[in-house]
């Protein structure tokens, strides 16, 4: 009887994905992406289901793309490790479309602006390295939202995999990586913006310290050379230039890397209030950016911080960089708000919380706040400091530092992988329920195309798809006498 029930359990289980529906359905996903959503190899945010209407962190023309993620550094990433999985050729190809679009948008700062434009009039406004300067060009690259450092990031591994063969690849790369070393101030910090190096500024370096007295007035004026942690611009530059320092094992990639953690150390604001401020001015008093961004000591980039320098000592073995955080800790732990987050903002002096009307008033209510902004953030101090206890017994049981490994992964699941191949419609889109925040509330948009869907659902296509190819390798390794072998040539063509 029970031979009999796991027969028949077996008859009813659902069937596992097909390898080569799988495949097929990434091809056609691909070569509509390239087709038919890329403009000169770049990507935006969001379109709608028609590709009529389109978007990043804003409404877009149709010569537009993005640079920030999930724009076209996260596409042309996810074609590369979609490659790197599988080895089919027209990833590549793709890939290096992406790569391409991103050469034409690098400023002659070296970085990128959020958007690239194409059309040769607009493309005057800008100072693309690929150009002739016209006057008065923009040509400030911002390191604001991991914009100019996921171009990085893809370049560098874009070239990697190339073996440095693409001249035009690798100098762009080369080209960024100087910029952003040069755009450090000598004290290891970055701003949220640059348009020429800051190693010469002539900046003290300097601990940080609480001002005499802050207006509670938006002063106006410009932020973006202020020293910035603000949407985590110091986390990931740092670990930019890690990441391109495990690929290139050029050491000034891991000094400079190291000097961003020094500041961090400087950047800690005395007792008794130990934590960290959104932005510095170049006296590393806590400053305002914009005119909901007050000086303050900061619930949500302070835990960035200490993420940042747990993962430095890690890397380095030094222990000078988990020195501030056990009072860290212990301060934002008497910050918490009855439900168990953090405010954005505490104000300097009282550790009160601060909040803004959609007036842009500073107030200590937090009844009548903007929606566009988090004015609290949620904790993560318990995974902090599990972090912390982490990499200190690494470190004193001589373990560290340690190179981060790639980690093997799971293969998708069953569910996901027919999910995908169900949901492309039949020109090869994923097409889902959805708005354009940017064209208005009157837009009747209810069917959009994502990036981040197309980014998701290809990661897992090629996740199985390379999961599916070892398991066949295995199988072939236990059965000698298989009378048909599966022979993967270096493109990933099966023979």
């Amino acid at each position: 009887m029970s031979v009999l029930l796991a027969i028949l359990a077996l008859a009813n289980q659902t069937p596992g994905p097909d390898s080569v529906a799988a495949e097929r359905a990434m091809e056609r996903a691909v070569r509509f992406f390239r087709s038919s959503v890329a403009c000169n190899g770049g990507y935006l945010w969001r379109y709608s289901a028609d590709l009529s209407k389109r978007e990043g962190e804003g409404k877009a023309e149709p010569d537009c793309v993005w640079v920030q993620p999930p724009g076209t550094p996260a596409v042309g990433m996810a074609y590369l490790r979609a490659y790197e999985s599988t080895r089919r050729p027209y990833l590549l190809d793709a890939a290096r479309e992406a790569g391409g679009c991103l050469v034409r948008g690098q400023l002659r700062s070296g970085g990128w602006s959020h958007e690239i434009r194409f059309d040769p009039a607009a493309r005057k406004r800008y100072a693309y390295r690929t150009d002739e300067l016209p006057p008065g060009a923009l040509n400030v690259s911002t390191l604001d939202d991991d914009m100019s450092q996921s171009a990085i990031r893809f370049l560098v591994h874009l070239d990697h995999v190339l073996g440095g063969r693409d001249r035009v690849v690798r100098e762009a790369a080369d080209y960024a990586l100087d910029a952003i070393i040069g755009a450090q101030h000598p004290n290891g910090a970055w701003p949220q913006g640059f348009s020429a190096p800051n190693r010469s500024s002539g900046r003290p370096v300097k601990a940080a310290s609480f001002p005499a007295q802050w207006s509670r007035v938006h002063p106006g004026g410009r932020y973006w050379d202020h020293y910035t942690l603000n949407d985590d611009v110091m986390g990931t530059t740092i670990a930019t230039l890690l990441d391109a320092h495990d690929v290139r094992g050029e050491a000034r990639l891991r000094d400079a890397a190291v000097r961003g953690g020094d500041f961090l150390i400087l950047a800690q604001l005395p007792d008794p209030q130990p934590g960290w401020a959104q932005q510095y001015d170049a006296d590393m008093h806590p400053s305002w950016a914009r005119k909901f961004e007050p000086p303050a000591i900061t619930g949500g980039e302070s835990q960035q911080v200490m993420r940042i320098l747990i993962a430095l000592a890690e890397r380095t073995g030094q222990t000078r960089f988990l020195a501030p955080i056990p009072k860290a800790l212990a301060y934002y732990r008497r910050l918490l708000l009855p439900d168990g987050r953090l405010a954005r903002f505490y104000e300097i002096g009282t550790d009160r919380p601060l909040y803004f009307t959609r007036a842009y008033n500073l107030t200590y209510d937090d009844g009548d706040t903007p929606t566009h902004y988090s004015f609290k953030v949620g904790s993560r101090l318990d995974a902090i400091e599990r972090e912390l206890r982490r990499v200190s017994e690494l470190i004193r049981a001589g373990k560290a530092p340690l190179k981060p490994t790639p980690a093997a992964g799971t293969p998708p699941s069953a569910e996901a992988v027919r999910q995908a191949i169900a949901e492309l419609d039949d020109r090869g889109a994923w097409v889902e329920a959805g708005r354009l925040q940017y064209h208005g509330d009157t837009d009747d948009t209810d069917r959009i195309i994502s990036c981040e869907t197309f980014i998701r659902n290809l990661d897992t296509l090629s996740r199985f798809i390379a999961a599916e190819r070892a398991r066949v390798s295995r199988t072939s390794s236990r059965t000698p006498n298989a009378k048909h072998k599966v022979r993967v040539d270096t493109d990933g063509d099966q023979r």
